[in-house]
């Protein structure tokens, strides 16, 4: 029985064409031709053309997102379509729900699906169970063949011989087999990057200081038809942390340290590879699988330290060394909630500084568990790790010798082969364009502006290396050898050093220090010291109460600033004090509001109008009107020790009890002292005004 019927060749034949891979775009090209060769079956068969859907070449059909594939359906449902054509069930669909999707289209608008076994009408059970079968086996066949893919590949990467790419700085000697890559340049430009994570223990520096220093690092470039090759590019951060944390660096064989996630989004499975999984969760890991720049227990403590300097991802991690004069911020923990103590800075110039938990107010709505100030924990801490690390001091100051004998020519070394490999570059670009025809003149020039280049680059590097020797430090004198290793002997006036900053000091901290955890008990910082080691040490330190700081006033000023509230408003006393030469526990002069401010903290009562005159207290110039005398008279009367009078400081009014002044001896000293009237001279003339 012939299922081709007129209605079936008035509409159109579509042929789908896919390739699963780009892969075999390359390679299969014989498969590609026995598809488009379809169109002309459906000539044959008795349609007058047909219509060729090829946008899912390089598409897999295990599920993904197919756009060929949407326009069959589309085309299929709009009844435009008479039969599709395609060399097997697994080129249409290659899962059930897509192979069934079609078999249920095409059943109800009789469209007919051919293959190269026959014609197959879905609407005939016979053939619908037949299309099923296909399409089961179509979908069992790709499992199959991926299970026996995927483990044919963990087999082999369980013996440490699968290599699908390789990192920059090694090079495949076997299929089963690497090696470092013997390009010297390439070695000593990662040695560099792990030496320099040593020394500054962050990513973010190294990268910073690899740009400071125009170093460039290696790359590989996969963009070209031949093998591949390195090429020299500015580091990025994601190279520098990728070189940091990739364990082939270590000498460590790893597979499976990634995965993927697979979701349904409108109805079609979404693939997202590339996931990082913890390590207990990898595959295959091999250590000392073969030769590394860096040993297995070095790559474990860089790792240790990345996760460390990761701030803000958790309560356990002590955050990289940030800003700041507090020294040590990321140690501390609270002893008494468990929580990592924050930082907080005050003061006109932020140098405040202060720790606090408030993690369980923030989180609880509790009432914070302890905040001190930093001073004295810093003091203390600081001079705990001293007194454990002199008899290490001498020999740090070698070392510091050494590393910047070191440092002095790292640059140099990279210009130096970088500059090696230029002129190799330059000399082969010369040795090509020699050996071309001179005739050819479309080949010699191409090849002539290469050389030029190359010659560039040369002279650029030749001039880059001349300016790094000229601003390279000279070598270390006998003399400054000699102050260093004494520097080595006294850590404490190496710590107090202006040279040492603050994050200096914080990253010897760390070095030594895992934590820190404190308790306020009875007035009492008590903190015990978690060494690196794994040692303890406790410690106590004196809290400061309330208003004692470095920064309260002296008491002699506050004692003087409450007597003078009894006399005077705060404008006066600021005057007075200013005059005095006293100034604020900052440093700072006094003003009104800083007089009224002191009174407040302090709870010392505001100067009322009259209050002395209430108390029976006169000033000078109230003491000289009362006697009827000058104000002078009173001054002698005072320091002849006739009238009792106090003051107190230079340019503060005199206080006068009132009632000494009624006294007999006073009121006869005053009357013989008091004021005559001048003598009149006859020759004098008085002038009215």
């Amino acid at each position: 029985m012939n299922k081709i019927t007129p209605e079936h060749l008035a509409r159109g034949a579509y042929v789908y064409i896919r390739q699963s891979t780009a892969d075999q775009l390359l390679h299969n090209h014989e498969s590609r031709r026995r598809q488009y060769g379809l169109g002309e079956r459906a000539r044959q068969l008795g349609w007058s053309d047909a219509t060729i859907i090829d946008d899912d070449l390089g598409r897999s059909g295990s599920g993904i997102a197919r756009p060929g594939f949407e326009r069959l359906l589309a085309a299929i449902c709009e009844g435009r379509v008479g039969a599709v054509l395609a060399i097997e069930a697994s080129r249409l669909a290659r899962n059930g729900r897509d192979w069934h999707t079609l078999i249920e289209f095409c059943g109800l608008v009789g469209t007919l699906i051919i293959d190269e076994d026959g014609v197959y009408e879905p609407r005939h059970s016979n053939d619908r169970l037949l299309l099923g079968m296909k399409g089961t086996m179509s979908e069992l066949e790709l499992s199959i063949l991926r299970q026996r893919s995927l483990e044919a590949l963990k087999q082999k990467a369980r013996r440490g011989e699968l290599f699908l790419t390789v990192a920059v700085g090694y090079v495949k000697v076997r299929h089963d087999r690497i090696q470092k890559d013997p390009d010297q340049r390439v070695q000593e430009a990662l040695g560099l990057v792990f030496g320099k994570f040593a020394e500054f223990q962050s990513i973010r520096q190294v990268h910073l200081w690899l740009r400071q220093e125009l170093i460039m690092l290696p790359a590989v470039d996969y963009r070209t038809d031949q093998d591949r090759r390195i090429v020299w590019k500015p580091p990025v951060y994601n190279t520098v942390h990728h070189i940091l944390t990739n364990p082939i660096y270590a000498g460590a064989y790893v597979f499976g340290r990634t995965g993927s996630r697979i979701s349904l989004e409108n109805g079609r499975k979404r693939v997202v590879r590339g996931f990082k999984k913890e390590r207990s969760a990898w595959d295959v890991l091999i250590v000392e699988h073969h030769e590394g720049y860096l040993s297995w227990a070095e790559f474990e403590r860089n790792q240790r330290l990345i996760a460390d300097n990761a701030t803000g991802k958790g309560m356990i991690v002590r955050g990289a060394v940030r800003r700041g004069e507090t020294l040590l911020a990321g140690l501390l923990r609270c002893g008494h909630c468990g929580r990592k103590l924050h930082v907080a800075y005050s003061g006109t110039k932020g140098d405040v500084g202060r720790y606090h938990c408030r993690g369980a107010m923030i989180n609880h709505g509790t009432a914070p568990c302890i905040s001190f100030g930093s001073l004295r924990v810093d003091q203390a801490v600081s001079a705990e790790v001293l007194r454990f690390l002199q008899p290490l001091g001498i020999e740090a100051a070698i070392r510091a010798i050494e590393a910047r004998d070191a440092e002095t020519d790292e640059k140099c070394r990279q210009t130096e082969l970088a500059l090696k490999q230029a002129r190799f570059e330059a000399t082969h670009a010369r040795r090509q364009y020699d050996a071309v025809d001179p005739d050819n003149r479309l080949v010699a020039a191409t090849l002539e502006s290469r050389w030029n280049e190359a010659l560039i680059a040369v002279r650029n590097l030749e001039d880059l290396l001349e300016t790094a020797k000229n601003q390279s430090r000279s070598p270390l004198d006998a003399e400054e050898r000699e102050q260093l290793i004494r520097l080595g002997a006294d850590l404490e006036r190496v710590w107090q050093h202006p040279a040492a900053t603050a994050a200096t000091r914080k990253q010897i901290l760390r070095t030594v220090l895992s934590e820190i955890v404190a308790r306020v008990d009875e007035g009492q910082i008590r903190l015990v010291l978690h060494w690196q080691g794994g040692d303890h040490t406790k410690l106590a330190v004196m809290k400061n109460r309330t208003g004692q700081h470095r920064w309260a006033t002296d008491a002699e000023t506050g004692a003087l600033i409450r007597e003078l509230a009894r006399l005077m408003p705060d404008k006066a006393i600021a005057a007075i004090l200013n005059r005095a030469g006293k100034s604020t526990g900052r440093d700072n002069g006094w003003t009104q509001s800083r007089v009224c401010t002191f009174r407040s903290h302090h709870g010392i009562a505001v100067y009322r109008d009259g209050e002395r005159l209430d108390r029976g207290e006169l000033t000078l110039a109230e003491a000289a009107s009362k006697l009827n005398v000058s104000p002078m008279t009173v001054l002698r009367l005072i320091r002849d020790g006739m009238i009792p009078a106090r003051q107190f400081c230079r340019g503060a009014p005199w206080v006068i009890k009132e009632e000494i002044l009624e006294h007999s001896e006073v009121q006869r000293a005053a009357t013989g002292r008091r004021k005559q009237p001048p003598p009149q001279y006859p020759g004098q003339i008085s002038l009215a005004l």
